[in-house]
C-alpha cells in the first residue's frame, strides 16, 4: 500500500473482534462490536503549527493502538478497510 496521510493524521487497520465471549460462547457475525484496536499502517509528518514547524507524531508505524469506537473516517483500499483519524483521536497505544 502506498498511502501516506497527511500532517497528524495516521491510517490503522482494524485488528479482527473477538468471535468467542470469555466464557466461551460463540458470537455471531451481528453481534459483533466494532473493533477499537487496531495497528498503525501509516503516519504523517506531524501537525503544523502556526509558526511553521511541525510537531513530531508520537506514533509509529506497527504500534497497536486503542481507538474510539466512531473515531475517523472509514475507507476501503483493495478490498482491505483503513480508518485515517488524527493523532489525537487515538486513545492509548499498547506496550510490551
Amino acid at each position: 500500500m502506498n498511502l501516506r496521510p497527511l500532517d497528524d493524521r495516521v491510517v490503522i487497520k482494524a485488528l479482527e473482534a473477538e468471535t468467542k465471549t470469555k466464557g466461551g460462547i460463540v458470537l455471531p457475525d451481528t453481534a459483533k462490536e466494532k473493533p477499537q484496536k487496531g495497528e498503525v499502517i501509516a503516519v504523517g509528518e506531524g501537525k503544523l503549527l502556526d509558526n511553521g514547524k511541525r510537531v513530531t507524531p508520537i506514533l509509529k508505524k506497527g504500534d497497536k493502538v486503542l481507538f474510539g469506537r466512531y473515531a475517523g473516517t472509514e475507507i476501503k483500499i483493495d478490498g482491505t478497510e483503513f480508518t485515517i483519524m488524527k493523532e489525537s483521536e487515538v486513545l492509548a497505544r499498547f506496550e510490551g
